[in-house]
């Protein structure tokens, strides 16, 4: 009869623990999960107005980073690519980035990093953006601006 230490037992089990250890082999050879902290920290790096129209996609081994821009951008990205490498080094604290390949087009969908939670808004306050509204007849109008209106108020304090 095995003892308690040897037993196995049957049935289901966590496999988190296994799949880590299985991949992270793979993704040290991958840049150990560089790109999700540069995708992360995307905005905090290089800044909201460029944020704004890049977005990072992969990473090479070479220390080449595939950027999708807005073509807008393009141009003004191939200027300043030796600040936003050295943006992104500074950031990791060593030299991972060695060059910039651009690839212009529509962005891939992404979420807002950094978005402001809104509060709800008191009632005083409420009722303050309803009584500036009320000269608005057209709906559409009225709606969008309550809704600027709420995303102001409940951004500040």
């Amino acid at each position: 009869m095995p003892d308690s230490a040897t037993e196995t037992r049957g049935g289901f089990r966590a496999v988190g623990v296994a799949a880590a250890k299985l991949a992270a082999p793979i993704a040290a050879k991958r840049g150990g999960g560089m790109l999700t902290r540069l995708k992360a920290q995307w905005v905090a790096i290089i800044g909201p107005n460029l944020a704004a129209t890049t977005w990072p996609t992969a990473l090479g081994r070479d220390g080449v980073l595939k950027l999708h821009a807005a073509s807008s951008i393009a141009l003004e990205l191939q200027h300043r690519a030796p600040v936003l490498i050295e943006r992104i080094n500074v950031f990791f604290g060593r030299p991972v980035i060695v060059r910039l390949a651009l690839m212009q087009g529509p962005l891939p969908l992404v979420p807002l990093l950094g978005a402001p939670i809104l509060r709800p808004l008191t009632a005083n306050e409420a009722k303050g953006l309803e009584d500036r509204l009320s000269d608005i007849t057209e709906p559409e109008l009225r709606a969008a601006l309550a809704g600027l209106g709420k995303a102001v108020i409940g951004a500040e304090g």
